[in-house]
């Protein structure tokens, strides 16, 4: 692996059981003597958790505009101030979700520019990105299955099937750009079969 560390995210729509997944192979990485970073977006910092917050908040009408450059914020803040110098120092990241996350439900569910996105990910993201993804594809009924078990659900949680088909597109047609990174995990499968599947690929991949 060498010195330079590896970032590693988990996408997927909000019940796809990223989060899980994560927290799995977080632990098995730790039975090995392993200790990652791990993280999630928007949040990680001080800064990212409050704009978290308010993007979670259902009271507040947020323009999509105004929706993205706040996810943004949070990343920005995110990347310098942990991300960065973690992968620099030779660690593990596992981050839930990144700037797929925001092609998928900015770009593709709420309709903004995607080249726009792009920009922005040049201008203050610049070359931090994932050495290997984890999408957790699964179709909207079984994601809001399992989150009906939720106290309530977050602003974009709420969202229509319509908007959910939408982000679920956006990263189906990421994963076909780059099948060298996006590893598709089928998210309807039992979670244990699914964390397997991921752990198997992240040991081989790593070479660990």
């Amino acid at each position: 692996m060498g010195t330079k560390g590896l970032f590693i995210t988990f996408e997927g729509i909000d019940g796809s059981g990223k989060t899980t997944q994560l927290e799995l192979l977080y632990g098995d990485l730790r039975k090995k003597g392993i200790t990652p970073v791990r993280t999630r977006e928007p949040g990680g910092t001080a800064l990212g958790e409050k704009v978290r917050t308010l993007l979670a908040d259902r009271c507040l009408d947020i323009l999509p505009s105004t929706e993205l450059l706040l996810f943004f914020s949070s990343r920005v803040q995110l990347v310098e101030s942990l991300i960065r110098p973690a992968i620099e120092e030779g660690q593990v990241v596992l981050c839930d979700r990144f700037h797929d996350a925001t092609v998928a439900y900015q770009g593709y569910g709420r309709g903004l520019s995607r080249n726009a996105i792009a920009m922005l990910e040049r201008m203050f993201v610049g070359r931090v990105r994932p050495d290997r993804t984890y999408l957790l594809d699964c179709s909207y009924v079984t994601a809001q299955k399992r989150m009906m078990s939720r106290a309530a659900k977050e602003r974009i949680e709420s969202m229509d099937r319509t908007f959910f088909d939408r982000v679920r597109k956006g990263y189906r047609d990421i994963a076909k750009s780059e099948p060298g990174r996006v590893v598709v995990m089928d998210g309807g499968r039992r979670i244990d079969a699914v964390h397997k599947l991921i752990k198997d690929d992240f040991l081989r991949w790593a070479g660990y």
